[in-house]
């Protein structure tokens, strides 16, 4: 990388990681940089009396690793630092140390981090508990931000009634992508039987079928698993008519239904290892061309390079019993309400996700690049839809397809979701039941038991 990703916290990630009763047995990943050491104790105290004397502010930020967050972190200190006055230290983690973290902080309002990345499933749960900074005001005094270019249905997945408490950085919906050069009969909206017998058809030696999450952790292999437990007609729990949690339905037939399809697809003809694959492991097979298509997130689309693009087709989210199932979700940025600097915190967020950020990632990597589906005014450049002609469209009508308020046939506990289900109790559940599901699909129980495990699992939760 060109510039510093600062890991200054990573000796207090390492005691809350070891002090946790769940604690993940994931790495933690940085970006790298010239400053990779932890910071020195004089080091930071130094900093601080920069701060004092008003030369410098610094906010720390917690952030996902993928391309689009890595790309940001890179061109923060060219373009964000120099006119804001405000250095930014990055702590770089991949997705299921991200939650574990930004979960326990924010909670138990403890004071890591600035700026936290989180998700459509935790920023309304954490906006209604108060543990974040409402974001209308911080918006409305900016004149760079406009809170009503945000893409209605990414805003309102992100708010409680009315009010924003986390910023879209990139979102996204779910699709297929496939081998044009390859497969030629796939329809514009498939159903699943029609995936998975395309799939098995072209299965090689050489080239898998179809690549599907299959990595434990509720947004991991737990979130496209739900899209197609959703459209077969399952769902995790009942819900009360108060909306809370009713009764486990974990070991109805819909929900064996879909986890053994799922599993049985991934057995026939999926990619290699596929208990330890998610969204990084299947983009990479994906563009050395070892799978022929791939189920996951349109955000994926953006960041192929151009040789990828020209021989990827797209489809929508395949069904089964209902009209949509495409996932809609937002990696976004929040400040705890435990900011010291809310202000700073936002002058940062404003830059990150505001549409001239957009105009600077066209200018550097082409408008294809441009981080996807948060802005109605990205969607209205024609810049954009020329450079992103193949899958911009589809990507922009998954999402607004995507069935975030009714995702199944039967009504579910929470507020709403597709590819999860908007209870705090779902982010325990989905992680340890996903864990059987991955070794039902590496084959070391049978889907019986994985199905007996997890409903007892859930059934710990029932109202």
């Amino acid at each position: 990388m060109s510039t510093k990703i600062v890991r200054k916290l990573a000796l207090a990630l390492a005691f809350m990681l070891l002090a946790a009763a769940c604690g993940s047995d994931d790495p933690v990943a940085s970006g790298g940089g010239e400053d990779d050491a932890p910071a020195t104790t004089e080091a930071m105290e130094d900093e601080e009396a920069m701060e004092d004397d008003g030369e410098t502010k610094t906010i720390r930020v917690a952030a996902v690793a993928n391309g689009n967050v890595e790309r940001m972190a890179e061109l923060a200190p060219e373009h964000f630092t120099p006119d804001s006055g405000i250095e930014v230290e990055f702590t770089i983690l991949d997705e299921g140390t991200l939650r574990e973290v930004t979960t326990r902080d924010v909670a138990a309002e403890g004071e890591q981090f600035d700026v936290v990345m989180i998700g459509m499933y935790e920023t309304p749960q954490f906006g209604a508990n108060g543990w974040l900074t409402p974001l209308n005001d911080l918006a409305s005094a900016s004149s760079t931000y406009d809170i009503d270019d945000l893409i209605p249905a990414v805003r309102g997945g992100l708010s409680v009634d009315g009010e924003l408490y986390s910023s879209p950085f990139y979102a996204e919906s779910s699709f297929v992508m496939y081998r044009s050069d390859i497969i030629d009969n796939m329809p514009d909206a498939p159903t699943w039987e029609e995936v998975a017998a395309i799939a098995r058809e072209i299965d090689s030696d050489e080239m898998a079928g179809i690549c599907l999450r299959g990595k434990p952790g509720w947004g991991d292999l737990g979130a496209a698993f739900t899209t197609v437990l959703n459209t077969f007609g399952g769902t995790w729990w009942s819900a009360n008519d108060d909306g809370s949690i009713g009764t486990s339905q974990v070991d109805q037939p819909e929900f064996k239904e879909a986890l053994q399809f799922y599993v049985d697809l991934l057995n026939d003809a999926g990619e290699d290892d596929a208990a330890n694959s998610s969204f990084n492991e299947c983009k990479t097979l994906y563009e050395e061309g070892k799978v022929a298509m791939w189920y996951d997130a349109t955000v994926a689309a953006s960041l192929f390079p151009e040789d990828v693009v020209e021989n990827t087709a797209f489809a929508l989210a395949p069904t089964v019993e209902t009209a949509g199932s495409g996932w809609l979700w937002a990696w976004t940025l929040a400040i705890p309400a435990t900011a010291a600097d809310p202000e700073a915190a936002f002058e940062f967020i404003d830059w990150a996700t505001n549409a001239e950020y957009h105009e600077l990632i066209a200018e550097l990597d082409g408008w294809r690049a441009v981080p996807p589906g948060t802005r109605q005014s990205l969607y209205e450049r024609a810049e954009y839809q020329d450079a992103a002609s193949a899958f911009a469209q589809r990507t922009l009508d998954a999402m607004l397809a995507a069935p975030i308020d009714n995702p199944g046939t039967t009504p579910r506990p929470g507020l709403p979701g597709v590819q999860y289900v908007g209870v705090p109790e779902f982010q325990d559940t989905g992680n340890r039941c996903t864990e059987q599901f991955s070794a039902a699909i590496a084959g070391s129980i049978s889907v019986d038991d994985a199905i007996a495990a997890c409903h007892a699992i859930a059934s710990e939760y029932n109202g």
